[in-house]
């Protein structure tokens, strides 16, 4: 097993430009092949082989082999909430910007941040919930279900109960790096984020990280938290 990386190795890996897009095209969970991030990293395979053995042994991916093919990985959702951290410390996007690109627009909307919902809609669902009484914030950058939470999450089919704990307890506040606001992680936003797909209300798509709401989603989402499609 590698050992946990030092907080200057870990800097030191995630600084490099194509590492750093190499790890970003990671935080939606998926495992890829080298091919594939040495083209969405835009380098030779050659030189994505250098840049993944570092990243491994680092400590900041895994890798898994499926006869001659290896997939890589991030290493835990540890790593992807460094990740987003560190994209959330950059200054806010000026003013007089250029014209983001489809695909900057849909994963802004909604994407999928390693196993949770984030994004303009992840922040607003976590909103709603909190509007609601169905999340409180405690501290400690955590939330809290109470009674009135605990009996909405079950009709949906989520038995808050249930769910074992994480590092950082059951639900925790993620820096959407974005939006500059917070929204639902830990055990409870990824059981959340896979109810809302298994209903068919998102739908992930399978190329990026984006996600997408369909029209039954939309539908359930006004009449459950009061959303209106945007």
């Amino acid at each position: 097993m590698n050992p946990q990386p030092s907080l200057a190795t870990a800097a030191f890996l995630i600084a490099d430009p194509a590492r750093s897009v190499m790890l970003m095209h990671l935080l939606d969970g998926k495992a890829r092949p080298a091919g594939e991030l040495a083209f969405a990293a835009g380098v030779t395979a050659q030189t994505a082989s250098s840049h993944l053995g570092k990243l491994l042994a680092g400590g900041l991916l895994a890798v898994e082999t499926e006869g001659r093919h290896r997939y890589y990985r991030l290493a835990g959702p540890q790593v992807a909430l460094a990740l987003e951290t560190l994209a959330a410390i950059g200054p806010a996007a000026p003013v007089r910007s250029k014209p983001l690109s489809r695909e900057a627009r849909e994963l802004r909307f909604a994407r999928c941040c390693y196993d949770h919902l984030a994004g303009r809609l992840g922040v607003a669902v976590t909103g709603a919930l909190q509007a609601r009484g169905y999340l409180l914030s405690v501290e400690g950058k955590r939330f809290a279900v109470p009674p009135a939470g605990v009996a909405w999450f079950a009709g949906l089919g989520l038995e808050v109960a249930r769910l074992k704990p994480g590092r950082h307890g059951l639900a925790r506040q993620c820096l959407d790096w974005t939006e500059r606001e917070h929204h639902l992680a830990g055990p409870l936003g990824v059981q959340l984020m896979s109810l809302f797909c298994a209903k068919g209300w998102l739908r992930r798509s399978g190329t990026t990280r984006a996600v997408q709401v369909t029209p039954t989603g939309w539908t359930s989402l006004k009449q459950e938290l009061g959303l209106d499609p945007v």
